[in-house]
């Protein structure tokens, strides 16, 4: 029999020594961020139970949900009913899997909430680093598993907490040197109110549902999608008049609030008012803090973000100099919890798509040379005599926090430094016998060519630096 040629499921990946370590770099930047803002870190199971996971992300969400079978027998439930049946996998489905893979970071967190309510402390803040899995189409920038980065604040309405998300997202961006970036903000009470003013037809989540794809499929597409959804032109008409207003942040609230009046939105309907005034705090908030990047901030009224459970503010990162989808997405909660029993707690969140920053990276040619380095020194082995002699400058190179080795065997330097080179070890120290009667070690860096004679407290000095 033949070997089998191994592989992988589509849409996941493996990571080599020097993708994660990148990978840990960009997770430094966002864990120490979060933790600034006082976020605490959490983790939850990779399985959830399907009564916890299903209906919280809409239809379509609902469909890309992993199920997993169920051990031993899984299908000795199913009758020949259930598989004659029109709706046969949905009379299945409950039969044969009772856990799903989490699909995003934010339920399981409501989940948590409530089950561990008598014991936290709120205003609950979290941060969470952790992988999520998706039955998508694998495309560029689109993975069927890869890892989220969500901080959430639960038990308050408060919008500085809205405010310090854009200040969180615009400082993980600027440490990542992605400075082309756009943070784009809207509400979903003036979502809400555009459908008001298309007079009630159709229903709410596909009006939503349409103007989240606007980037995807075009006016064109959404105006299709619409009328196949009861919709009318005209009405299509009157929301891309609304959709189309224009300025800065402060201009277009202005300037919305003139249009919803003209839109026939009543004032006295406090909906649509109520998420300008909440976009409003949020600026005033920004303001407050001294934030200086309001060119990167964009009050987009064509954000709706697909997921259902969202019901104030919500967010969106776009990295403008490189072809890519969202980076990172999020928004405010007020009946997540209630889902699971627990109603009236607020909260607001949002998560960064670590795979998609990597690419964005990559592409820019934004990691720091050495962001992929986990060794800094190779020590070079001449002989069996060598080797004994540096084994305790090798502890003390690590004692010191530097990340060292010894070649594991005696050879040609040439090996050596070829080994250096391939895995990008900066510096390699060697000392053979003529150093070691001297006292010292030649020092050599890669990067440079250099190579200096030096102490071993030189050397300690010099790699600690």
């Amino acid at each position: 029999m033949s070997a089998q040629k191994p592989s992988i499921p589509r849409g996941t990946r493996d990571f080599g020594p020097a993708v994660v370590a990148r990978r840990n770099y960009i997770f430094g930047i966002i864990r120490r961020t979060f933790e600034k803002f006082g976020y605490a870190p959490l983790e939850t199971p990779t399985l959830e139970n399907l009564s916890v996971l299903t209906g919280k992300y809409g239809e379509e969400g609902d469909q890309l949900l992993f199920k997993v079978l169920n051990s031993g027998d899984f299908a000795k439930e199913v009758t020949s009913e259930d598989l004659a049946a029109e709706n046969r996998s949905k009379r299945i489905l409950p039969k044969v899997a009772e856990k799903g893979l989490r699909y995003d970071l934010t339920v399981p967190f409501a989940r948590y909430v409530v089950m561990n309510r008598n014991t936290l402390v709120f205003p609950f803040k979290r941060y969470q680093i952790q992988p999520v899995w998706r039955a998508d189409r694998p495309q560029r920038g689109r993975y069927r598993e890869f890892y989220q980065c969500d901080a959430d604040v639960v038990g308050t309405d408060s919008l500085l907490c809205e405010a310090e998300i854009v200040l969180m997202m615009s400082e993980v961006l600027t440490q990542l040197g992605l400075t082309e970036h756009t943070i784009k903000i809207n509400h979903r009470r003036v979502l809400g109110a555009f459908y008001q003013a298309l007079g009630g037809e159709g229903t709410e989540v596909d009006l939503f549902t349409a103007i989240d794809k606007l980037d995807k499929i075009g006016r064109e597409g959404v105006e299709k999608e619409l009328v196949g959804r009861g919709f009318s032109a005209d009405a299509t008409e009157r929301l891309f008049d609304l959709l189309s207003v224009g300025g800065d942040f402060a201009e277009k609230l202005e300037r919305l609030l003139a249009a919803f009046v003209t839109a026939g939105v009543e004032p006295d309907n406090a909906e649509g008012y109520k998420g300008l005034q909440d976009l409003k705090r949020v600026y005033d908030y920004l303001v407050s803090f001294g934030f200086d990047k309001f060119e990167n901030l964009e009050f987009d009224v064509t954000l709706a973000r697909g997921l259902s459970y969202y019901t104030g503010c919500i967010f969106e990162i776009k990295i403008n100099n490189v072809n890519m989808g969202s980076v990172s997405g999020g928004g405010r909660y007020d009946n997540l919890t209630g889902a699971f029993g627990l109603p009236g707690v607020s909260g607001v969140g949002f998560s960064f798509g670590v795979d998609r920053l990597y690419d964005c990276l990559d592409e820019l040619n934004l990691f720091p040379p050495d962001a992929a380095t986990t060794t800094r020194c190779l020590v070079a082995n001449f002989d069996a005599e060598s080797e004994a002699a540096v084994l305790p400058v090798l502890r003390q190179l690590r004692e010191a926090g530097i990340p060292s080795e010894l070649f594991p065997e005696a050879g040609k330097l040439k090996k050596q430094f070829q080994y250096a080179d391939q895995k990008g070890i900066p510096y390699v120290l060697l000392q053979g016998s003529e150093e070691r009667a001297a006292g010292q070690f030649k020092l050599k860096n890669l990067g440079t060519g250099t190579e200096r004679a030096l102490s071993l407290a030189e050397v300690l000095t010099e790699l600690v630096k």
